[in-house]
């Protein structure tokens, strides 16, 4: 009885320590993130370790944090930016960001019935691709009333190409000479997820992550139509749909930074606080790619992420090269 007891009590120091060690790894390296030597591809990849050896203490908490800090993040680079730059990247890249939009729902379609993808995660593939990645996929996901497993599919598949497009574009872009405006649109438009198109833009300078962004968040506006349509083809007569109200305050952001002298002083250091808060994002989602989580994403799925992924990569780099 006495021997039970023990055993008892060590397993319960175990797991008390054990646990306390998890968070203490987890709370250091979220610390790191937080200063000047901690650039986003590296607090990614120190989310992913976080992930793979010790595991995240908070997982259940991390899409919310992870949703609330990237529009705050977004809504803070709106302080860095001048008004009318963003216009004109806007206006140059929306007929390109039309085209690669339908064309990517288009073949995601055609690739979803060739690797015999499940309906739902298909399309949610399909949309976070051609639009915003995570964002996209939690605003057409109630639409179509995907399920958790569905909805996780997609996601991984997206946060896995992301994390891998955040340390390989900009060296494409480096061996290629892109020039800033021509990394920004391809980014923009071939990597899913807002807060790694603004990581790697970032990584290239500063007109790179005026462009990128600009036309990343232009693009976001498309989930309203796109949740329309998925409203219709799946039937939900509801149409329950996630609005992007973050974009209206990154737009009154930058008019704000243009028009208003007064905050010259200040954007800056709100600049530097929204890039932090956009290491943390990239840190938090790296954080919560699992050995589980990307074992449940499935060959097929990841298979049409990345050939979807390579046709838009592609597609958009031959355009920035020599069309744009």
């Amino acid at each position: 009885m006495q021997n039970h007891q023990s055993s008892v009590n060590n397993n319960e120091f175990i797991f008390f320590f054990g646990n306390t060690f998890q968070k203490i790894v987890f709370f250091v390296c979220l610390l790191l993130c937080c200063t000047s030597y901690v650039e986003p591809g590296l607090a990614l990849f120190l989310g992913l370790f976080i992930a793979q050896l010790t595991g995240h203490p908070y997982l259940k908490y991390n899409h919310k944090v992870t949703h609330f800090l990237l529009q705050f993040s977004v809504v803070g680079l709106g302080f860095g930016m001048n008004a009318h730059s963003a216009v004109a990247a806007g206006k140059d890249g929306i007929v390109f960001t039309l085209f690669s939009i339908f064309s990517t729902l288009i073949l995601g379609y055609f690739l979803g019935k060739i690797f015999k993808t499940e309906n739902k995660t298909s399309f949610l593939i399909n949309s976070g691709t051609a639009i915003c990645g995570g964002s996209a996929i939690a605003a057409i996901a109630p639409v179509i009333k995907a399920d958790e497993k569905q909805i996780s599919v997609a996601l991984g598949t997206v946060f896995i190409l992301n994390a891998i497009a955040l340390f390989i574009f900009p060296m494409i872009g480096h061996s290629l000479n892109l020039s800033q405006t021509q990394f920004g649109t391809w980014c923009a438009i071939a990597i899913h997820d807002t807060s790694s198109v603004v990581g790697a833009a970032s990584k290239y300078g500063n007109i790179a992550l005026e462009v990128a962004t600009t036309i990343k968040l232009a693009r976001a506006l498309w989930i309203i139509p796109l949740a329309f349509f998925a409203g219709f083809i799946f039937k939900n007569k509801s149409r329950k749909i996630k609005i992007p109200y973050f974009i209206g305050l990154f737009i009154v952001a930058m008019i704000l930074n243009t028009y208003v002298p007064e905050l010259k002083s200040i954007a800056p250091a709100i600049v530097g606080i929204a890039k932090t808060g956009l290491t943390l994002t990239l840190f938090l989602i790296g954080a919560g790619l699992s050995r589980s989580v990307i074992k449940s994403v499935g060959i097929k799925p990841l298979l049409q992420g990345i050939f979807l992924w390579i046709f838009i990569a592609g597609m958009a780099l031959f355009v920035v090269e020599y069309i744009l």
